[in-house]
């Protein structure tokens, strides 16, 4: 199958009426396991609804957005899904899909079964797919994406496999009653398992129960958020976490959990005041001395978590991070000691974490930082890496030179395209195409020329980076700059006598004059 064949372009958002029908189809084929049609189906149909965000979901950001959410719940579908399933069943359509294609699919890979779903049942080009797993967090996906092509399965009995105009949202938010979130608490044995003693930790203000996963129950098999236990020293005192609990509830609205339930991740002292870090759903929310601060954290279950001063709560399963001197950074409890990036904007790297390098971008978790050395050629595969120093130093100059990003980041990778001297009496310079991977669901790219004076030079692709600015020289003259990376050449219309060197064009013109600038 070729990607000039596919039928569902990937930068064009589905009509309203068939968008949520496609989205129930890729997350019941997507969901793990065989199970019963009717149950599966009412799954999906409810992870669909719970991501629902209104007119941000119109635009072919949003569905894109939207799908990697979709996405990440139907991978690991919470137990909750499980609970108070009656008015998607109810809704049900009178025909179900074939089961022959969900019993094959279910003997794959997880991330194998998202690339044949994509590719195969969604129609999507493999670039797409290639990008939809790399949101999904797989670092190196054409492997993936070559075992899915290679997957054969047996034709359904049928073709009708879902009638997606006949499909209508259930609900646009998923929500338990208190009293399945009460029965709930009770009866899970795994993530949000309770004993008598972690029932001293619930809290119970205007609606919203306050729960603790059992100390142990990440060491049987599961990797997510949900098996993070409650750490700190003020784990255990209830009134604290009825106070946390309570200004949660009373947030306003955008910031409230997204259930009825908030899980406890961390109450204890920093830096002397106490702090309680709580998780709904995709939401995560610090409170500290009456304040209380709200922000979307993303799926990724082993982002270390930021406490404040420079402390970062880590996944239970994790490694001891190490420090970039090579040594170990201690920890207590789950909780880093006090660590902070070596640069003057109080972001960048902070140390390794495994076979990653985590760093602060000013968000509520660190975010995994990447980076590609100027003599890499586009579309090169990515593997997961430490930082080395060189790697860190481009990050240190990169991190203070963009603005914070105004939501929170889960992965960002820098590709430092272009390296040289500018003309007309320049100094050195480089040219970063940066990617951001955000923690809610989309990504962005943007260009950076890191020189005496940064420039931001608009969006660009990781992929073919080029980029371009007018710019002053230190001789008062003005002149277009265009750079692209290994084995591209840039090329403008609208500048007068362009001359290009090294990958790097400088031209004429009037400066703020718009420009045509390609890649070839």
């Amino acid at each position: 199958m070729t990607d000039d064949v596919m039928t569902n372009p990937y930068n064009e958002t589905p009509p309203a009426e068939s968008a949520y029908g496609e989205l129930v189809r890729m997350a019941y084929f997507v969901l793990p396991g065989r199970g019963k049609r009717v149950y599966r189906l009412a799954i999906a149909r409810r992870i669909v609804d719970s991501t629902a965000r209104g007119t941000r979901d119109r635009s072919a950001a949003g569905h894109a957005r939207r799908r990697t959410r979709v996405l990440r719940r139907a991978l690991r579908p919470s137990r909750r899904l499980q609970i108070g399933l009656g008015p998607w069943l109810r809704a049900l359509p009178a025909r179900l899909p074939d089961p022959a294609l969900t019993a094959a699919l279910s003997r794959l890979d997880p991330h194998v079964r998202v690339a044949y779903v994509l590719r195969n049942v969604e129609g999507m080009p493999r670039y797409a797919v290639r990008d939809q797993l790399i949101e999904l967090r797989v670092r190196d996906p054409w492997p993936v994406i070559r075992a899915a092509e290679a997957v054969e399965v047996p034709e359904p009995r049928r073709a009708d496999r879902f009638e997606p105009e006949l499909l209508r949202p259930v609900r646009t938010r998923s929500v338990l009653p208190l009293a399945a979130a009460v029965f709930l608490t009770a009866a899970l044995v795994g993530a949000l398992l309770l004993t008598e003693r972690e029932g001293a930790r619930e809290a119970s203000a205007r609606g919203l129960g306050l729960v603790a996963a059992a100390p142990d129950a990440w060491t049987r098999g599961a990797r997510s958020l949900d098996v993070w236990p409650a750490r700190g020293e003020l784990a255990g005192d209830r009134a604290f976490g009825r106070r946390a609990a309570a200004a949660w509830a009373a947030a306003p609205e955008g910031r409230r959990p997204e259930s009825g339930v908030a899980q406890l991740l961390y109450a204890g002292q920093v830096d002397g005041a106490p702090l309680a870090v709580m998780r709904s759903g995709g939401r995560l929310a610090r409170y500290a001395s009456g304040r209380l601060d709200v922000a979307a954290i993303g799926a990724d279950p082993s982002a270390p978590i930021a406490l404040g001063g420079g402390r970062y709560l880590l996944a239970p399963w994790d490694v001891r991070p190490e420090t970039f001197a090579g040594g170990r950074l201690a920890t207590s409890g789950g909780v880093t000691a006090p660590v902070r990036p070596g640069t003057d904007c109080g972001r960048g790297p902070l140390f390794h974490l495994g076979p990653r390098t985590v760093g602060d971008l000013g968000g509520p978790r660190a975010a995994v930082l990447g980076y590609r050395a100027p003599d890499r050629r586009p579309g090169g595969p990515d593997r997961p890496a430490v930082l080395g120093r060189s790697a860190r130093s481009f990050w240190k100059r990169l991190a203070c030179a963009v603005p914070a990003p105004s939501r929170p980041v889960s992965a960002a990778t820098a590709f430092d395209f272009w390296s040289g001297t500018l003309p007309h009496g320049g100094k050195r310079a480089d040219w970063a195409c940066t990617r951001l991977a955000y923690a809610d669901g989309g990504a962005a790219a943007f260009a950076t020329l890191l020189g005496a004076q940064n420039l931001a030079t608009g969006a660009c692709d990781l992929r073919r980076p080029v980029s371009g600015t007018w710019w002053r020289a230190p001789s008062d003259g003005w002149y277009y700059l265009a750079a692209a990376g290994r084995g591209l050449v840039p090329h403008a219309e609208g500048v007068r006598r362009p001359v290009t060197r090294d990958r790097l064009l400088v031209a004429g013109g009037t400066p703020g004059a718009p420009v045509v600038l390609t890649a070839r």
